[in-house]
């Protein structure tokens, strides 16, 4: 990667529109601008300031900045405001772990086909990944989001699960059509949030496409990541 003076200048120069949730210059800095008494996410609510470490994990958490800034925008809102109601030391209520884990770790899952949706929700691995193989990248897609998720799949492994959030668009979809309309499902689920129970568990590595081993049937049998259905 490139030094980190390049880096947070280069990433400046693409994030020049960019605001934060209160409409502040939005800016990736070093990570020795953020106050040692002061929570990472507060401080990008405060200042718009975006502290950024020279490695992969932060680097893939500013492209998705850029990428989807309407949702990242909200996502930042909404811990800053968890953070500043329950304080930062104090264990991460329902909402702010289910922020969290989404910031991370989410996978959305474009899917205009009733059906499709249930097999994920439902865990029915068989039929999403090997009835319904023909229908990825036609009727349903997963667009990564998680910025921990992008550095998994650096170097992925069979059991890489994403969390998983669906979303009803067509696989083409403009970014910024899917960014819109992915912050406003958020918003409209806040009240609802619960932690990883807000999310379908997705193990990336069965989608067809995704690592070549996955075109056997049998790949799939491996309950040990193709997990049943967990009680609601």
């Amino acid at each position: 990667m490139a030094g980190a003076p390049t880096l947070h200048a280069d990433l400046n120069r693409r994030a020049a529109d960019l605001r934060n949730a209160r409409g502040l210059p939005l800016r990736f800095v070093p990570q020795d601008r953020l106050p040692a008494d002061t929570a990472y996410e507060s401080h990008i609510f405060a200042t718009g300031e975006v502290p950024t470490r020279d490695n992969l994990h932060d680097a893939f958490n500013a492209l998705v900045w850029l990428h989807f800034p309407e949702t990242k925008q909200w996502l930042n809102r909404l811990q800053a405001e968890e953070i500043a109601r329950a304080g930062v030391a104090s264990e991460r209520g329902g909402v702010r772990d289910a922020a969290t884990l989404f910031d991370e770790n989410a996978v959305i899952f474009l899917c205009e086909d009733a059906a499709l949706e249930a097999a994920l929700r439902d865990f029915q691995w068989h039929t999403l990944f090997v009835d319904a193989r023909a229908a990825w990248g036609r009727d349903c897609a997963a667009v990564p989001f998680g910025h921990a998720l992008l550095e998994k799949l650096m170097a992925p492994y069979k059991s890489v699960t994403a969390h998983a959030w669906p979303l009803r668009l067509p696989v083409d979809s403009r970014p910024d059509t899917i960014d819109r309309a992915l912050a406003a499902s958020l918003r409209e689920a806040r009240d609802t949030l619960r932690g990883g129970r807000s999310f379908a568990p997705l193990p990336v590595m069965g989608i067809p496409g995704w690592c070549p081993e996955n075109a056997d049937a049998s790949f799939y049998a491996d309950r040990s990541v193709f997990r049943p259905g967990r009680r609601r």
